[in-house]
């Protein structure tokens, strides 16, 4: 549903997406009618206050889209007539954005871990474990006193043992030893634990080894669009440089400290709290910034009681800025 609706000529809708949206503040700057609000970002950010990031004055706004053009994450939508603005040739456009190498990409899953939006999905299909291991396996359940000692050793959790009731001495027997050979490895682990010799392992897989296929891992990642903020986590973090990010802005974070006002560290970590893209740490007291993935979105610098936090974006990456007014409010966005 719209959070601001309204028809005439055209038929104007606003979207606000609140699970998109990190709090920076952005188009708070940028409303010419002033009609958006940030909430409590800190309290919200910290789980103690459920509500929105953003309020929106239905009676001020004038649905003429800045919010939208201006907001590089994808938080709020203006529709004109069912048609988004940011498919419009007339209004600006963001140069940004996250892609994949298909073709380098080896599906190690890295990217999805370190995703602090869980915009990534990583889906991978690995080969039978039985067709790359190979050798033979017999077992006896006449010599097994199912002690179990088997079953524990095992490192690949292959063995179990079955019983059966004996009702002569009111005890268990052992009626079968059961080996997944889809987990089985041929260690001999099990062979060397076992008192009784109730289990013979000969492992062939070395001397077949020309005849093991070679390992294929095939399989596909997703990426979520309206999700993904361009951090650049899964860019800094892909071994094999399949992922590539640009960012909405490019420049610089700093912590601006003196007598009267520094960094509080573990006794406040606002910044690290609030930060969308999991860039800032607290190391020896002080807040540490990762600038390979921060994206100078100011969230951080809007909550910091300190007011040490210093952004200076040399380049916004907003492309098709046709209007002179536009012009002048969204360059304000950097220095």
């Amino acid at each position: 549903m719209a959070a601001v609706s309204r028809d005439g000529k055209e038929l104007r809708e606003l979207d606000y997406k609140k699970d998109t949206c990190v709090g920076c503040g952005i188009c708070v700057g940028v409303c010419p009618t002033s009609s958006l609000r940030l909430g409590p970002v800190l309290p919200i950010a910290r789980g103690i206050v459920d509500m929105d990031l953003l309020n929106i004055n239905h009676n001020n706004c004038v649905l003429c889209g800045l919010c939208s053009s201006a907001c590089p994450f994808s938080a709020i939508d203006l529709k004109i007539n069912g048609e988004n603005i940011k498919d419009s040739k007339y209004y600006p456009k963001w140069d940004i954005g996250t892609s994949i190498d298909s073709n380098e990409c080896i599906y190690c899953g890295k990217c999805e871990i370190y995703c602090p939006r869980d915009a990534i999905f990583v889906n991978r299909t690995l080969p039978n474990r039985k067709d790359l291991v190979i050798g033979e396996i017999r077992t006896d359940s006449d010599k097994c006193i199912n002690c179990s000692i088997c079953t524990e050793m095992c490192p690949a959790e292959a063995i179990s043992i079955s019983t059966r009731s004996n009702t002569s001495s009111d005890r268990y027997e052992t009626s079968s030893i059961n080996v997944d050979l889809d987990k089985c490895v041929y260690c001999k682990v099990c062979q060397k634990a076992c008192p009784e010799d109730a289990i013979r392992i000969i492992c062939t897989t070395c001397m077949n080894q020309d005849d093991i296929p070679k390992v294929e891992i095939t399989g596909n990642v997703i990426l979520e669009d309206d999700v993904c903020i361009n951090c650049g986590w899964c860019d800094n973090i892909c071994p094999t440089g399949a992922i590539k990010t640009k960012k909405p802005f490019d420049g610089e974070l700093n912590f601006v400290e003196n007598e009267e006002h520094f960094c509080k560290g573990d006794s406040c970590h606002a910044c690290q709290d609030v930060c969308p893209c999991n860039a800032v740490t607290i190391e020896d007291g002080h807040s540490v910034v990762n600038k390979d993935v921060c994206t100078l979105c100011g969230a951080c610098k809007g909550v910091c009681p300190q007011k040490i936090i210093d952004i200076k974006r040399s380049t916004i990456n907003l492309e098709n800025i046709k209007s002179k007014s536009w012009q002048s409010i969204l360059g304000t966005l950097s220095d």
